[in-house]
């Protein structure tokens, strides 16, 4: 029986300081003790249940976090302010001066210049490959490696990532896997799969109101209580924390990510299958001819369906740009950037979250100057958004 992240979240039982149905969001910055040698023992990590600072762990973000490992099945998690706050202290506490990553070519814009412009400044060298290539991730390892890292949808591309095999891969050589969800929460279950880390961008599908920017790392108690030590925990000292009002309110959307979830696979599936017949060059792990449809299938928690992200290869950045107007202004979506939303949000991903990558990175990788990445909305009619597209087009 396959692991079901919507009821490990439903059979959680966490209730306000008052017995309210939510748990209370707290307004503090800093916390009492009642004795000195209780406050020494927090800061030596040692107090169970206490709380010393924000910055290290308040109870608003712990809610979340428990819900967020729940719903991994994951020993635990921690809180960031943002997604990159999330992969970046992720990746620093697990390598130093002198070690080596793996990573995907195809991967977030940001992502990749992080990877690829600020680590080399710290002596940190990463290997980039086509992360559906075995052979490839296995001929880059050195002895120093000590992460590889994926998405487990590529972004922009939609390449799905073989998680139990880099996990085999990686815990051969000694090395841990660190794979970013963001474009899949509850289809895929990274840590049920060989994961050691699991990250989010949960200003995305989790939250799914773009009124926030969030992340999480989620992964066994070990690691994040390395991340939240006071002497040389990457999360504590870089200080990523996130407002408690807004954990509360992720918190609160995350029980009905099951249900979102759904409706926006339900929705890509119908735009791709129906573009696709219409002669259209459609990415989306949900068509047969997929190139990793059959390892989606074979990964994936299978009611929550292929996922909400999908692209069409328009050619041309002057068909792009010209579609994605004639979009917005027929109200399929809005041009604009980040996905997960409620609204279709539709961007030419080259020349916006893929512009990090080197133009001639994104020729060899198959990154097409009119690729256009959708992140198909919420709709009730998706038969008349189809309609609409098809009148821009």
């Amino acid at each position: 029986m396959k692991f079901n992240p919507a009821k490990a979240i439903q059979d959680l039982k966490q209730f306000g300081e008052f017995g309210g149905v939510n748990p209370s969001v707290t307004d503090s910055s800093t916390y009492t003790f009642l004795h000195g040698d209780a406050m020494e023992e927090t800061f030596l990590g040692h107090m169970e249940g206490c709380f010393l600072y924000s910055r290290h762990w308040n109870p608003s973000n712990k809610y979340l976090a428990d819900a967020i490992a729940a719903m991994e099945n994951t020993e635990s998690a921690w809180i960031t302010s943002s997604g990159m706050a999330a992969i970046t202290c992720a990746l620093l506490q697990l390598c130093k001066s002198g070690d080596h990553i793996i990573t995907s070519v195809t991967t977030y814009g940001g992502t990749y210049a992080f990877l690829k412009n600020w680590l080399p400044k710290y002596n940190i060298e990463v290997s980039f490959v086509n992360i559906t290539d075995l052979d490839e991730v296995k001929n880059a390892l050195q002895p120093n490696t000590k992460v590889i890292y994926t998405e487990s949808v590529t972004n922009p591309l939609l390449q799905v990532s073989n998680i139990p095999e880099l996990a085999k891969i990686a815990h051969g050589a000694g090395a841990k896997l660190m794979v970013d969800n963001t474009f899949s929460p509850m289809i895929f279950s990274p840590a049920m799969l060989g994961a050691d880390l699991v990250v989010y961008s949960m200003t995305k599908f989790i939250n799914g109101k773009n009124d926030c920017v969030a992340g999480a790392i989620c992964g066994t108690n070990e690691f994040v209580n390395q991340l939240s030590s006071v002497n040389n925990g990457t999360a504590m000292l870089l200080g990523p924390v996130l407002d408690p009002l807004r954990s509360s309110n992720i918190l609160k959307n995350l029980n009905t990510l099951h249900i979102r979830m759904k409706q926006h696979s339900r929705n890509a599936q119908f735009l791709a299958e129906n573009l696709e017949k219409d002669g259209l060059n459609i990415i989306y792990p949900g068509l047969k001819n997929h190139p990793q449809h059959k390892l989606h299938k074979k990964l994936m928690n299978e009611e929550f369906g292929f996922g909400g992200m999908m692209a069409i290869d328009l050619g041309t950045l002057e068909n792009a740009y010209d579609v994605m107007q004639k979009m917005q202004e027929a109200g399929v979506g809005y041009l604009a950037v980040s996905l997960g939303y409620f609204r279709t949000l539709f961007s030419c991903s080259g020349h916006s979250t893929s512009s990090e990558i080197p133009p001639e990175v994104q020729k060899e990788m198959g990154l097409s100057e009119g690729l256009v990445r959708f992140s198909v909305g919420l709709d009730n009619d998706i038969e008349d958004t189809l309609e609409k597209i098809r009148g821009c087009l």
